[in-house]
């Protein structure tokens, strides 16, 4: 990888050519086919990766089996720093999509390399604070379906009755509705039937049926508002506890930095 070439590189953007030219000395260089598993979930992590040519992809599976997209990284991106600055395990898989080449840093070349050029450490930390926030939407919109899901897996047939008498009598096919029943009936006893209607003015049999329905609908409905508030608790909950996770990443991440300037100014 040339100096242009690394300098292209967001992550490296901000550094002069003696410095890309130093950085370039510590990369490997190798060519992954198609397919190729660069490193999986859990693997031990002491570099990171720069893609000079193809697309890779970040990925991870859930509790439930499937597959994550976290993102899918083309030239000029680069991936592995998280693992490569904690010395812990991989927290993705990374697979490549199209034949790629990729530049390998190792973290001790890394370490070795930000002593002379501390610039690096807050392109990183930039780096990686978006990606935090873009897994930070993504998880936020798994965890919404997976709520839905998980509630619609509990539903009973009473459940879901509720949540259909509700929906229609709460909507304007119900008012049309009624108005019309109540027109038909009032003509009908009044006017068409005369004297031989079954419901005569006050119409007694109408508000009884009136009342009726009333009083079956109103608990109906608030079983489905009650069904509903349990629902947007239990998405509040996860909610915060996404936050919560994330902050503490955040605050990890920015913690392992200063022992990196720490380490720097010491020696």
């Amino acid at each position: 990888m040339d100096v242009e070439t690394l300098r292209a590189v967001p992550l490296f953007a901000s550094l002069d050519n003696a410095a890309a030219l130093q950085l370039c000395q510590f990369l490997s260089i190798g060519d992954y086919p198609s397919s190729t598993v660069v490193f999986r979930n859990g693997d031990p992590g002491d570099s990171m990766y720069l893609i000079d040519l193809g697309k890779v992809r970040i990925s991870l599976t859930d509790a439930d089996g499937h597959m994550i997209t976290l993102a899918e990284l083309k030239r000029g991106d680069f991936f592995g720093d998280m693992a490569m600055i904690d010395g812990q395990g991989r927290s993705a898989d990374a697979t490549v999509l199209e034949d790629a080449r990729l530049a390998k840093l190792t973290r001790e070349d890394f370490l070795s390399f930000i002593k002379h050029d501390p610039r690096v450490t807050l392109e990183l930390l930039t780096a990686l604070t978006h990606r935090l926030r873009r897994t930070d939407d993504l998880l936020r919109h798994r965890i919404a379906r997976n709520v839905n899901e998980l509630e619609a897996a509990h539903m009973t047939l009473a459940d879901r009755a509720a949540d259909v008498v509700a929906e229609f009598g709460g909507s304007w096919k119900f008012i049309i509705a009624a108005i019309v029943i109540l027109n038909f009936w009032v003509i009908l006893n009044s006017w068409v039937l005369l004297d031989k209607g079954f419901d005569p003015f006050p119409y007694i049999l109408l508000n009884l049926l009136i009342n009726m329905v009333t009083a079956l609908q109103a608990p109906i409905i608030m079983m489905s508002q009650n069904r509903q508030a349990l629902k947007d608790r239990l998405r509040a909950n996860l909610d915060y506890q996404l936050n919560l996770k994330n902050e503490l990443l955040l605050s990890d991440i920015v913690r392992r930095l200063d022992e990196l300037a720490k380490k720097k100014s010491h020696e």
